[in-house]
């Protein structure tokens, strides 16, 4: 944990803020294992290729962010999204067969509310890395757009800590990435 610093600051830009945060503020969350490298216990599975490490479980405005690991080349989720998603590609590339791009290492993704379609990881990718900020909610749906179901901030914060008791954490270890 860094301290403030204690010693005379002679040059202004250097100095620390001088005045308290806000009364109700929370902590800010520093996860120091981004990407679940030090313990796969970390990453939730949510089928046999595909797991997520969780980031942020916002409860307050119904949104998470999450590192999503697939394993395997093939359809991964038919989806319509209730709110805007962020995504960026760490590694890999996969793609939506409802449009003419490729996300590949690097890319950024901006998916607007409203928006439905089929995520893919294309044949010859043996590992898709990628970050997506949810907001709202993720209904999944058939080729016709039938609902089969949906995740949200709360259904994705019960699988997380499911998946910490089962593999030793406890299930209060999820709580950190409350907020």
């Amino acid at each position: 944990m860094n301290k403030p610093l204690t010693h005379a600051v002679t040059d202004p830009t250097r100095m620390p803020y001088q005045k308290p945060q806000p009364q109700y503020m929370r902590p800010d969350m520093v996860i120091r294992d981004g990407m679940g490298q030090n313990d796969p216990r970390l990453w939730v599975p949510l089928s046999q290729h595909v797991a997520v490490r969780p980031l942020q479980f916002n409860v307050t405005v119904g949104q998470y962010t999450h590192v999503m690991r697939v394993t395997k080349a093939g359809m991964i989720a038919r989806h319509r999204h209730s709110g805007a998603v962020h995504a960026w590609v760490f590694k890999g590339r996969w793609l939506y067969l409802e449009h003419d791009w490729v996300a590949e290492e690097g890319s950024y993704i901006f998916e607007p509310p409203g928006e439905t379609h089929t995520l893919v990881v294309p044949e010859g990718c043996t590992e898709m890395v990628t970050l997506f900020q949810v907001n709202g909610s993720l209904m999944y749906v058939d080729p016709q757009g039938v609902s089969t179901g949906y995740d949200d901030v709360f259904t994705r914060l019960e699988k997380a800590r499911a998946h910490y008791a089962a593999a030793g954490l406890g299930e209060d270890y999820v709580e950190q990435f409350i907020r």
